[in-house]
């Protein structure tokens, strides 16, 4: 049985003992403990069942490559599925549950479908489920569904909080243990911003356990003084519970930090999103173990060597008295060696090297260890948990010659470099038949913009096993980012491990060698989702060739651990089956994130009230002081209008224009997207977005310009202002600023990344107010200083100076028809100036207006809207817009789609303007009706409205809308629907109602 042992334990404290629940029984533990360790010691083996066939699971690992082990966390709303025991710190009153079992762990009813297992080999759900059709929707489907899934989703909020945090660093080091450690260092002393992050709450990974000797010393006391020098250090950032979780292109990283995981409710955020700008990174994650295929492997109790050396060591838990140890390798004789200096027996170790002479052979035989090479296990005997095996010859066909009694087996096929992080920005791999293993290829890095390695590998992560090579490795790779920083490195003492002499490996996918079919059925790859090498095998004889789709036709290294333990393996078996070498099949895609993040660490604060925070000009406030009405306008809310005492909506609305039109009147601009497009490439980018050409547009004028998308249709519109020769900034509709800027990003990033251009989104760093009526020159010119005249600054130009003593951008742009100035002022200084030109304006009749007297005197003036004039459905042409469409232009985002035919018909409906006979207000979304019905008996239609008000200032009905043939029927009255079940009719008129000629906007 498994349990804890009287002395030992490294890293848990005994004067301190907490409890924990598992399945609502209690069990006693130490501070310190791993979830996975309180389990052991209290001989739970059995924690879990597998996905597919509901088989008994135990813990096979010590860390985040554990593939059986997942637990729901906690309860109510701090509820946490597929949380894996091995990297989960116990902490006094922890609740824990086991998953994907009914109804109960211990008596699963789903674990027939084990009974029927032959039948339900790989891929078997691609030929069951498609005959008979009908049988998918009321008989698969609903099982499937019920079946999915392993743990539990909450069903409360999340009671914890998390937090995000940006940083900038030269040189991120990912991995704590010794080769991270070193490499740090050199970094460190060489002046080089280090951030080290190491995923475990402790620092120096396997070297303590394995009992590595450095500079003469254990390595623990070489850890905390390599730690020490690096805390010393004002450019090191030390953090562990930190997990790297994926390297992006251009250096970005994001890391997990574990903050208050192990002390729930304590007030601090639970977890903490890195998000951070590396200029390299090196890559010290060390390497997994790989487990070896025999019969009954998944059995509970059959434990990597690795982590039994680790349970041993680190928690001074035995997983059981009696441990055989099966390996190709010399380091698990390491495992067998602590057993036996913890007092535990180990029955055999059984090598399947045909011998085993190396030092640490030697040494578990003179400890009395029985050594047999050339063996195999040929089937573990158990079921809920191991009591003995069954050997035989590795060559083999797994007849058995002997059977011992024990209670875990501790298995050890090799390691595997953690490659992870090199492999996601690009970085290839290399196959290095001597230690059976992909690393990584130093020849083909992932690389940086300039050409230089960003991601640099080291120690185990690097191939480098041994404390010697790592560390040696270690301050290669440390010297290497150094100078890729272009700094100098230091003299800084350089670890030395003692090396200890280790015989090769000999490479076993399948033990015995030449197993029998009944044996293959019952080798497990993929513990979680219950992948056989027989799956494996059955895939290579249908065809399935690619490493890729042998994964997903079996699903190996498809489950939660993302195949850390079972990929290697399963492509080597493929490789075998296929008659092939292991490089020739190749890997599978490794993506971030290396294990899963927290959705609520991506989320951050982002949720509740502040899932999309409201954004707020800098004159909300005075807004809201005078009782403006505010409206949504996508994120933001802005004034609809501003009630008087005693006032409708619609008379403030008319008020509002009325002033506008005869004094001055002022409007919050503020909302408007506004984006900088910057770079020797700008003026080509913003020919290829805009209909009409951007790049001839001199320094200081304005250009109207429109944007469509790939099929032709109409999508933002706004005014284009060249800053200087290569700076334009672009003004988007007040929903359009995040999405525009997207747009412009995926170009540039996806089709067009080798243009030199830089965009900005810097719609909330201004404000910008609209001066607009027939006085607004003349409060302008009480604020004094600048010259605001027409011939100075005439229509569609801006100028830079300052008005009232405050810095600013001043556009001669009109959206109401008038004579208008958009005044754009750092952000900081938009209340002072709204209230200078409140003051100013106070002589000439000054009156904020909102959001509807805007649109109903742009509707007066003929102006499109966004949103209203547009559907999703509508080209320029549609609008009259054929001026603002470049004749020149070989080509613009939209011009071959608006070349098919459908969009280039003569028969599309046109924009024109509507004048009711009676002067009422056609309703909105009013169809114009046309003879006959359609085929659901309805009225034909020939045109729709798009906007339609009462014009205070035309004093009647006047709407917008699209009408078939519309510009050829000037003159024609149309009836329109309405909701009571009439009709109204209407002239067909030009759509602009007002000053035809500018002379208002011009003057």
């Amino acid at each position: 049985m498994s349990t804890r042992l009287s002395k030992g334990g490294r890293l848990i404290d005994r004067a301190h003992a907490i409890e924990i629940s598992f399945n609502g029984k209690r069990l006693r533990g130490y501070r310190g403990d791993t979830l996975s360790a309180a389990l052991l010691a209290n001989d739970q083996m059995l924690v879990g069942r597998s996905f597919k066939y509901h088989r008994p699971r135990g813990i096979v690992a010590s860390g985040a490559e554990e593939p059986n082990a997942l637990v729901n966390l906690g309860a109510g709303a701090r509820a946490e599925p597929n949380q894996r025991t091995t990297t989960t710190e116990a902490f006094d009153g922890l609740v824990a549950a086991s998953q994907n079992h009914w109804p109960s762990l211990d008596y699963d009813i789903g674990a027939v479908n084990n009974l029927a297992a032959r039948f339900l080999p790989a891929g078997f759900y691609y030929k069951t489920f498609i005959h008979p059709r009908p049988a998918w929707k009321h008989l698969f489907e609903p099982i499937i569904r019920r079946s999915a899934g392993l743990g539990k989703a909450p069903a409360e909020p999340d009671a914890d909080r998390y937090e995000q945090v940006y940083a900038h660093c030269d040189l991120l080091v990912a991995g704590g243990g010794i080769a991270g450690l070193q490499a740090a260092l050199i970094a460190g002393a060489a002046g080089a911003r280090v951030m080290l992050l190491e995923q475990t709450a402790h620092w120096g990974g396997r070297a303590p356990v394995d009992g590595d000797v450095i500079d003469g010393k254990p390595a623990e006391e070489w850890i905390t003084a390599t730690l020490d020098a690096l805390g010393k250090m004002e450019n090191v950032t030390l953090k562990t519970r930190c997990m790297v979780a994926g390297v992006y292109d251009h250096g970005y990283v994001l890391a997990e930090e574990r903050v208050a995981d192990h002390t729930p409710g304590d007030g601090r955020p639970r977890k903490r999103l890195w998000r951070i700008r590396a200029t390299r990174v090196l890559s010290a994650t060390g390497a997994l173990e790989r487990p070896l295929a025999f019969a009954g492997n998944d059995i509970p109790g059959v434990m990597l060597a690795s982590a039994v050396r680790d349970y041993v060591g680190n928690w001074a838990v035995s997983p059981g008295d009696r441990t055989v140890v099966v390996t190709n390798n010399d380091d698990a004789y390491r495992t067998a060696i602590a057993l036996k200096e913890a007092g535990l027996e180990v029955p055999v170790i059984v090598d399947a090297r045909a011998q085993a002479n190396g030092a640490l052979p030697q040494k578990a035989r003179a400890m009395g260890i029985r050594v047999e090479a050339g063996r195999a296990i040929v089937k573990v005997k158990g079921g809920k948990r191991v009591t003995g095996v069954a050997l035989g010859l590795m060559a083999g066909e797994g007849a058995v010659l002997e059977e011992i009694a024990c209670d875990a087996v501790a298995m050890s096929g090799g390691w595997s470099p953690v490659v992870h992080l090199w492999s996601h920005c690009g970085g290839k791999l290399t196959w290095d038949r001597a230690r059976a293993m992909f690393r990584p290829d130093a020849a083909r890095p992932p690389l940086t913009q300039d050409g230089s390695a960003l991601v640099i590998a080291a120690g185990a992560a690097n191939g480098a096993l041994t404390g010697a090579e790592a560390l040696a490795d270690a301050a290669e790779a440390g010297v290497a980012a150094v100078k890729s920083l272009d700094l100098k490195a230091k003299t800084t003492p350089i670890g030395k491990a003692e090396a200890v002499e280790e015989a090769m490996i000999e490479p076993v996918w399948m033990m015995p060698q030449g197993a029998k079919a009944s044996l293959r059925m019952k080798m497990w790859l993929d513990f979680q989702n219950d992948v056989k090498v027989s799956d494996v095998q059955l895939a290579a004889r249908e065809g399935y060739q690619s490493v890729e789709h042998t994964k997903r036709y079996t699903t190996l290294g498809m489950a939660t651990d993302q195949g850390k333990l079972s990929n290697i393996n399963g492509l080597a078996i493929l490789a075998d089956a296929l008659n092939e070498d292991i490089p020739a099949v190749g890997t599978t895609t490794f993506r971030p994130p290396y294990t899963p993040v927290t959705i609520g660490a991506l989320v951050g604060e982002a949720r509740g009230e502040i899932f999309q925070p409201l954004r707020r000009t800098p004159m909300q406030g005075w807004h809201e002081a005078q009782g403006a009405y505010l409206e949504p306008v996508g994120l933001w809310r802005r004034p609809y209008c501003y009630p008087r005492a005693g006032e409708t909506h619609e008379q403030a609305v008319n008020r509002e224009i009325l002033n506008t039109r005869a004094n001055v009147g002022l409007l919050d601009a503020s909302t408007l997207g506004k984006i900088i497009v910057r770079g020797p490439d700008a003026g080509r980018f913003l020919d290829m977005l805009y209909t009409n050409v951007m790049s001839s547009l001199p320094v200081g004028k304005c250009r109207y310009g429109l944007m469509c998308n790939e099929q032709g249709f109409l999508s933002d519109d706004g005014v284009v202002v060249r800053l200087a020769e290569d700076t334009w900034l672009c003004h988007t509709t007040s929903g359009g600023a995040d999405r525009i800027h997207g747009w412009m990003e995926d170009w540039l990033q996806c089709e067009w990344w080798d243009w030199k251009v830089y965009t900005a989104n810097v719609t909330e760093q201004y404000a910008q107010i609209a001066v607009a009526g027939p006085k607004a020159r003349l409060v302008l010119e009480k604020l004094g200083g600048m010259d605001v005249s027409k011939e100075t600054m005439p229509f569609m130009t801006f100028a830079e100076g300052e008005l009232a003593g405050i810095p600013a951008r001043v556009h001669r742009i009109s959206f109401s028809g008038e004579l208008s100035y958009e005044i754009a002022v750092p952000a900081s200084h938009g209340l002072a100036l709204w209230e200078k030109l409140v003051a100013a304006g106070a002589e000439f009749g000054v009156m904020p207006y909102g959001t509807e007297a805007m649109h109903i005197m742009r509707a007066e003036k003929g102006f499109i809207m966004i949103g209203d004039e547009t559907d999703g459905t509508v080209i320029p042409q549609d609008l009259g817009l054929d001026w603002a469409i470049s004749k020149k232009k070989a080509d613009f985002l939209g011009k071959r789609g608006q070349e098919r035919t459908y969009l280039a018909s003569p028969d599309r409906w046109k924009l024109v303007g509507f004048e009711t006979l009676d002067g009422s207000v056609i309703p909105d979304g009013a169809y114009v009706l046309d003879a006959g019905t359609n085929d659901y008996g309805f009225r034909k239609a020939q045109g729709r409205v798009t906007s339609t008000y009462h014009s205070p200032t035309l004093q009647k009905g006047i709407a917008m809308g699209l009408l078939r043939h519309g510009p050829q029927r000037m003159g024609e009255v149309v009836e329109f629907n309405t909701m009571a079940g009439g009709t109204v009719a209407a002239r067909v008129v030009n759509p602009v109602f007002l000053d035809p000629n500018g002379e208002k906007q011009n003057g």
